[in-house]
């Protein structure tokens, strides 16, 4: 890695509606993705708004994971952080993809820090 960290931006479309509009599933799902990825889980703290959606953050040693869902249109934002080299975020999203039962999905890498790294080599 030369950055000071990644950030996985997530794309899910067609998930189940049910599961990305319920709080304790969805949460579930999102820590046993952070532990699938070999991440050392600090907290989690999810939020379920009216009418529909729920926003939620695992906080991690190696950063975070956080996802926004809109369940009206079956869709799930994720993004995933780490400035550790050993988590497995393909492992998450490829867990994710399944579990939310995604019909479309992709993902983007971001290097977050570059121009850091640049300058203090």
């Amino acid at each position: 890695m030369q950055s000071l960290g990644e950030h996985i931006l997530i794309e899910l479309y067609g998930c189940d509606i049910n599961l990305i509009d319920d709080t304790e599933k969805l949460e579930s799902v999102m820590l046993e993705s952070a532990k699938i990825a070999n991440a050392t889980v600090v907290k989690s703290v999810f939020h379920k708004f009216a009418p529909q959606g729920v926003t939620g953050v695992i906080v991690v040693e190696e950063s975070h994971f956080a996802i926004h869902t809109w369940p009206e249109h079956g869709y799930a934002a994720v993004d995933l952080f780490t400035c550790s080299e050993v988590m497995d975020y393909n492992a998450a999203y490829l867990f994710l993809v399944e579990k939310l039962e995604a019909k479309k999905h992709e993902f983007k890498k971001v290097l977050r820090g570059e121009k850091v790294m640049a300058i203090t080599e």
